[in-house]
């Protein structure tokens, strides 16, 4: 956990919301503490616990669960029996089946589920969002107090300048149903060799490019990803290289200027992240040549 504050806070939470839907916490283990916080329970089960104020995303992620699986996309279930979500101090709680002993997907995989994806016409018993990359991105700069201020003029200067050029560009010939944060651990493979998809808060409308240019970049700007790799993703997505779209630079500065800002986001709490926050930075300034190393929080 980051902080014994976010323990005390989240693990409070959690027992209230188990109290109240009468799921046995014995043994609960956490998987992560992000913008959720993420336990592993007793009976295969997981609670997934929101950010204040996020009872209608996590009602939406309960309802795009269903219409995923129901399209023919498999993806994590929701535990249906449970009385959820259930909110605690302002926080959503919600229970899912757990996907054990799982791998993150291959390129191949990944291209081939967005591909599906992609495809999917909108749904018509649940209305998504509009994907907007630039989402709470703006405070994240603003409010950091592990920045000097000419990091910060800066970043706000590269946000605005980036800012203009997505609003420039080409409408799109068409929207799509798109994952928001389509990385290789966000869908996985268990034993049964099903690719799943999991983490759904971000579900949305919004331009096919962006779901492709983690792994795009990955390729590009940190070379985690062979070219080889590279063309088995582009060729499972059905031939589309969004290195060759005239956007792409736009979109690619863009995530990583969002990978700057959840780094940001965690530092008062991780002096790990606030020294990654400081590397990337450097890095999007120019003073660390590509290909870039980017440790994982």
């Amino acid at each position: 956990m980051s902080s014994a504050r976010a323990t005390s806070s989240t693990e409070q939470v959690l027992a209230k919301a188990a109290e109240i839907s009468g799921v046995d916490l014995h043994g609960a283990q956490v998987i992560r503490d992000g913008s959720n916080a993420i336990y592993r329970l007793a009976h295969d089960m997981v609670a997934r616990i929101g950010q204040p104020g996020c009872l209608e995303a996590a009602e939406r992620e309960l309802r795009i669960s269903q219409w995923l699986n129901n399209s023919g996309i498999p993806t994590v279930e929701a535990m249906s029996a449970l009385r959820q979500p259930v909110v605690v101090a302002d926080r959503p709680v919600t229970w899912w089946r757990l996907i054990p002993d799982h791998r993150p997907s291959t390129p191949a995989e990944m291209g081939a589920m967005l591909s599906a994806l992609h495809a999917l016409p909108p749904p018509t018993e649940l209305q998504l969002p509009a994907y907007d990359p630039f989402t709470g991105l703006h405070e994240r700069l603003v409010t950091a107090a592990m920045i000097d201020e000419d990091d910060r003029t800066w970043l706000l200067s590269h946000h605005t300048e980036l800012r203009t050029q997505y609003d420039a560009l080409p409408e799109a010939f068409s929207l799509s149903v798109i994952h928001g944060d389509a990385w290789q651990g966000n869908l996985v493979v268990p034993s049964s060799g099903v690719p799943t998809v999991l983490d759904l808060d971000k579900v949305s409308i919004g331009r096919r490019e962006w779901d492709l240019i983690q792994l795009a970049v990955d390729y590009t700007d940190f070379s985690r990803v062979s070219g080889q790799d590279y063309r088995a993703f582009v060729e499972a997505y059905g031939g589309y290289d969004v290195t060759s779209w005239p956007g792409f630079r736009v979109l690619a500065d863009i995530q990583e200027l969002r990978w700057v800002g959840f780094a940001i986001a965690r530092s008062p709490d991780s002096p790990r992240a606030a020294a990654q926050a400081k590397h990337r930075i450097a890095c999007l300034r120019g003073q660390v040549a590509r290909p870039w190393r980017w440790d994982a929080l």
